[in-house]
């Protein structure tokens, strides 16, 4: 429910408010039935509008997607007399804040108006931009209210402390879901300096990613694939396994419209990815190989293989690539540390477009949160066909992953199935 700081929604007894609303009604001289509303009728009302006005501001957040990160999606509006009178959204890390904005905007009209925003504006320094908190004191704001808190630990609650300190109302909590799944990305790097992580399967209805021959263009159709192109363009990293690259040849490219190519991160432990790849070809400096320090694996120190990996190394980086050089688990690229070293990289978000292999290990070792699975009305059958998760399965069904918040939509002759873990 959203928390009020003001003294009458907070301090005044029920009884006292009646009383107040009483003699309102006296000095008004009117019906109580026709000019003055009940108290609670005029709460809804104004908790309905303060719904309206958030979500426009997460809408207006919404236009920022796959341009903030590492900061998270805000959109603002100044609201006076019933009315919008400024709007602003953050459009890219380093430039002004939703807030700023629109308050430049609203100009003198902000002095008495009231903030929405979708996020707790920041009160703290040593970022490229100033802290929020003092230009909406200096605008003159009487009210703020913000769907969620920040969860960046520098903020945190502090912000909304901060204007109520100068005497400006605040109201948190509305829509606060909303907001939440908006800034999910945000809200698990900010906190576990991770990057938030999808796993993304298409797939026929049977659980089949490709024939026994290893064909799979294409089992959905292009609704299905238009929808990857836009997650591409929002998201700042594709992953996929070397087992991909070398079988598919991907470009791993957005082709979106306006759109713009995340990183491509190949996971490849011993370095096997042909030097003649599609992926390679990006000379946007986006592309990033994981693998493993080789000396640890096999414990040799002037091996042929070494000195070979070593000049492929070399090659790569020449070409562009970065080479990142991860922990190993079972001689393979531990994907737990592999996280860590993106979200050192201020990579928020991942999606996993890998085959059966890298879905399994991903699944395995706790690093997804959020499932897509695209499920063509098609039946390939055949125990020989690829499952889209590889690896064993359970001994026990108590032990198999179950799905959050599971969603279903149609994307032509396609479904979408989304959940969380």
């Amino acid at each position: 429910m959203p928390r009020h700081n003001c003294p009458c929604h907070n301090t005044v007894p029920c009884y006292k408010r009646r009383v107040q609303w009483k003699v309102a009604r006296a000095n008004a001289k009117a019906f109580p039935w026709t000019l003055a509303p009940c108290p609670w009728t005029l709460l809804k009302c104004n908790a309905m509008n303060d719904e309206i006005y958030i979500r426009k501001t997460i809408s207006l957040a919404a236009r920022g997607k796959g341009r903030t990160s590492p900061n998270p999606m805000v959109g603002a509006i100044v609201v006076k007399g019933g009315k919008i009178i400024a709007a602003g959204y953050h459009r890219k890390a380093g430039t002004p804040h939703a807030e700023a904005l629109a308050l430049n905007r609203a100009g003198k009209e902000a002095k008495g108006a009231t903030l929405y925003i979708n996020l707790e504006p920041c009160c703290h320094t040593g970022k490229r931009t100033p802290p929020c908190t003092g230009a909406i004191v200096r605008a003159g704001i009487k009210k703020v209210v913000v769907s969620m808190i920040d969860p960046n630990p520098q903020v945190a609650g502090k912000g909304l402390k901060e204007l109520e300190k100068a005497g400006l109302r605040t109201l948190s909590g509305v829509m606060e879901e909303e907001a939440k799944k908006l800034n999910e990305s945000f809200i698990k790097y900010i906190t576990k300096k991770r990057p938030f992580v999808i796993l993304k399967i298409a797939q026929s209805l049977d659980g089949r990613i490709a024939t026994a021959s290893g064909e799979s263009k294409w089992i959905t159709g292009g609704k299905a694939r238009e929808h990857v192109h836009k997650l591409r363009n929002e998201l700042d990293a594709i992953l996929v396994g070397s087992g991909t690259v070398i079988k598919d040849d991907p470009s791993l490219d957005c082709r979106t419209r306006g759109g713009r190519n995340p990183y491509r991160i190949i996971v490849d432990s011993n370095l096997n990815i042909p030097l003649e790849a599609k992926v390679l070809r990006h000379d946007d400096g986006k592309t990033i190989i994981a693998t493993i320090d080789l000396n640890s694996k096999f414990k040799i120190q002037n091996s042929k293989l070494l000195k070979a990996q070593q000049k492929k190394s070399d090659l790569l980086a020449d070409m562009g690539v970065r080479i990142l050089t991860v922990k190993e688990k079972d001689g393979k690229v531990d994907l737990k540390s592999l996280m860590k070293e993106l979200g050192r990289l201020e990579i928020t978000s991942v999606m996993i477009e890998g085959g059966s292999t890298i879905n399994a290990s991903a699944l395995a070792s706790g690093i997804v949160d959020k499932v897509l699975i695209f499920v063509a009305p098609k039946i390939i059958g055949g125990t020989d066909s690829i499952p889209s998760i590889g690896g064993k399965s359970p001994a026990l069904l108590k032990n198999a992953f179950t799905l959050k918040d599971l969603r279903m939509k149609k994307l032509g002759g396609d479904f979408l199935f989304e959940g969380y873990l």
